[in-house]
């Protein structure tokens, strides 16, 4: 069947705080949104318009450098630096910036990029990523009291890094094809993605149907990774999407990925299995797991290369 347009649930981050009411309440919609969706929509008063229209306006400045330029954004690790130019995904590009709260990390990204500097794109995406990364934390920390696992929570939130991505979808021409981006689930612990005006993301639901997800434009999709489903042993699905695109318009999207740290190993909690839940996965190094899974060898063989990699 064809994709349909719904509203994936929207929920309000805003005026949180701990172990109060609203906290609570809030929570309780994460919970019923990723156990249905594996996503939702957010806003998050705490990032306001002006810095959300400048992230926009910044990246795509990024994209308008000669592609020369671009390729300087090298990294050894699959989807960590520039990704484009992909014949199955013609319309996709994408930049990144791994680490991207550390210290000095996206200044120099951007000394990368603009030899004479570019100071108003550093301050805009500190200030963008910072507070992406207050939402991300929020949503993380639900989750773990929804499951019960107080005790990792210290454990869950020091054992991950951020990666930043850039990303265009360029308008289909002539006879190209409409697809953006090939369907997948994210490898990561959480996503959450911020977009212009041009839709474009469809979501698999239970029920093996192709929905179109429509955020508007002071909002938020946030979407369970890989990581975090293996950690939950299962109790969480990492929604598969894609993005196909129309229309003669680019689509520009943020996307700020939780990552676990490398040489963190991924185990479930003993508290996630049980007879009704027994072990899925095998302890493992999510960067060791990146490398399997983006041979070419790995991609063919297995839609699901986390079991092949390391299924019990």
């Amino acid at each position: 069947m064809g994709s349909e347009p719904i509203r994936l649930p929207i929920i309000d981050f805003s005026n949180l705080k701990n172990q109060t009411e609203t906290w609570e309440s809030t929570k309780a919609k994460v919970w019923q949104a990723i156990e249905e969706y594996g996503c939702f929509e957010a806003t998050f008063d705490h990032i306001p318009l002006h810095l959300q229209k400048s992230v926009i306006h910044e990246t795509k400045q990024l994209f308008d450098l000669p592609l020369s330029i671009k390729l300087r954004n090298r990294s050894n690790k699959p989807f960590h630096g520039y990704v484009g130019q992909y014949s199955i995904v013609p319309l996709f590009e994408s930049l990144g910036i791994p680490d991207a709260l550390s210290q000095g990390k996206i200044q120099a990204f951007a000394d990368l990029m603009w030899a004479e500097g570019n100071p108003t794109f550093s301050k805009t995406v500190e200030s963008f990523s910072e507070k992406l990364s207050e939402l991300d934390k929020i949503v993380r920390k639900m989750i773990v009291e929804s499951l019960g696992l107080h005790k990792y929570m210290d454990e869950h939130m020091d054992s991950s890094d951020y990666i930043f991505r850039f990303q265009k979808y360029d308008r289909p021409r002539n006879n190209e094809s409409e697809l953006g981006l090939t369907s997948h689930t994210d490898k990561n612990i959480v996503t959450i993605l911020y977009q212009n005006e041009i839709n474009g993301l469809e979501v698999l639901t239970k029920d093996g149907q192709w929905l179109t997800s429509q955020p508007s434009l002071n909002s938020f999709v946030i979407m369970i990774g890989d990581s975090l489903y293996s950690w939950t042993n299962g109790r969480l699905q990492a929604p598969y999407h894609k993005v196909m695109m129309s229309g003669e318009q680019a689509r520009y999207s943020i996307g700020l990925f939780s990552v676990p740290k490398p040489g963190y190993i991924i185990k479930a909690p003993e508290k996630m299995v049980d007879e009704e839940h027994p072990m899925l996965f095998k302890p493992y190094d999510h960067h060791q797991f990146l490398q399997f899974f983006y041979t070419q060898a790995a991609q063919k063989s297995s839609i699901d290369a986390l079991k092949e990699y390391c299924g019990v």
